[in-house]
């Protein structure tokens, strides 16, 4: 963890190993106790083929089991 300060023009400057890892884009959320910064990818639907590679189902029936579960969950 580090610290660092807005300039007088409002720019925060992340540390280099930050920048080095999470990439220069991100979304700034408005959380309960502070902020939170989410890293975007550069190619948002890459990283989504990225990270969905390994599953077997399809969109169909992943969508089909979050449905069961759900209304499993809310006492069908």
């Amino acid at each position: 963890m580090s610290n660092t300060t807005l300039d007088d023009r409002g720019r925060l400057t992340l540390p280099k190993e930050i920048r080095e890892r999470y990439g220069d884009s991100y979304h700034v959320v408005d959380v309960h106790d502070g902020i939170k910064l989410i890293p975007v990818a550069g190619d948002p639907l890459e990283a989504l083929r990225d990270e969905f590679d390994d599953v077997d189902k399809t969109a169909a029936e992943l969508r089909d089991r979050a449905r069961e579960v759900s209304l499993d969950e809310a006492g069908r």
